[in-house]
């Protein structure tokens, strides 16, 4: 490589390299590694592609290359993620927040106002749909549980740098709210995919990302399966359910919550299964 780069010049560089080794979204990923390295917003790449990047923050900016192309998400790289225009601390402990989640989140905040004001995400993971709707909702108490302690203290330190309080807990599902009143509403991102899918996954996902936060038992659903009654336990009557699934697992989610009513699949922005919104009769 030259000695002399600008901004322009190293985006243009790594944006054909990152294609050449099948990275989707080439241009995005090179912008994000190299607006970490220089400190940056990356607006500040648009409006400084002549500034010239030092000998030191190039060679910072290859090692991020050389770790993007060796399959760790971007994501874990920098050590953060935007999600409904906040940004959420991730590191292995925890899955990459999703677009497919923001749009669950997004039909949460579509509900009536002032409908619900308690609210339980289960299996909080990074705390992103937790967070979130805390800071969308103002006024609403959450809670949140996840079984993983290093996830939740992913969580707390989420939730405390975007400004919001959580009512936080460590156990399995909503076992360790079994106390707690009942809620208006639950959410959850649970893991369903099958083992059958699993070993075929990106190698991003499968060797970087938490396999506990992946990986399901039987069909993908059998976790669920488990939450499922205990939420019917847990919501008020007309209690909101939200659980994201599997483009593939519309038909068996629809079956297995026939205890509930006003029961429907959302579709995802490609028209995939992707959401279970259900109520409590």
């Amino acid at each position: 490589m030259k000695e002399d780069w600008n901004v322009k010049e190293l985006l243009g560089w790594t944006n054909q390299y990152f294609s050449s080794k099948g990275i989707d979204s080439p241009r995005l990923e090179a912008e994000v590694l190299l607006a970490h390295v220089l400190k940056q917003e990356r607006v500040y790449l648009y409006a400084n592609y002549d500034a010239p990047v030092n000998k030191l923050e190039r060679k910072q900016f290859r090692d991020l290359i050389q770790r993007r192309v060796g399959g760790e998400p971007a994501a874990y790289i920098i050590g953060y993620k935007e999600f409904m225009s906040l940004k959420f601390n991730v590191n292995p402990a925890v899955l990459i927040p999703r677009p497919d989640t923001e749009m669950m989140v997004e039909k949460i905040l579509e509900l009536p106002k002032g409908q619900v004001t308690d609210l339980c995400d289960v299996g909080t993971g990074s705390g992103a749909i937790a967070v979130s709707l805390a800071y969308y909702l103002p006024g609403a108490r959450v809670t949140a549980t996840d079984i993983s302690e290093k996830a939740l203290a992913t969580a707390r330190i989420n939730a405390a740098e975007n400004g919001v309080v959580i009512d936080f807990w460590q156990g399995d599902l909503l076992a360790p709210l079994v106390n707690h009143p009942p809620f208006d509403l639950i959410a959850a991102n649970l893991p369903y995919i099958p083992k059958n899918e699993y070993i075929i996954l990106d190698q991003e996902v499968k060797e970087f990302e938490p396999v506990q936060a992946l990986l399901a038992t039987g069909d993908g659903l059998d976790i669920y399966r488990r939450l499922l009654p205990q939420a019917l336990e847990k919501l008020k009557p007309g209690g909101y359910l939200f659980i994201e699934i599997a483009n593939n697992q519309g038909e068996k989610a629809l079956e297995m919550a026939k205890a509930f009513i006003d029961v429907e699949i959302i579709k995802d922005m490609a028209g995939r299964d992707r959401i279970l919104k259900a109520r409590k009769g």
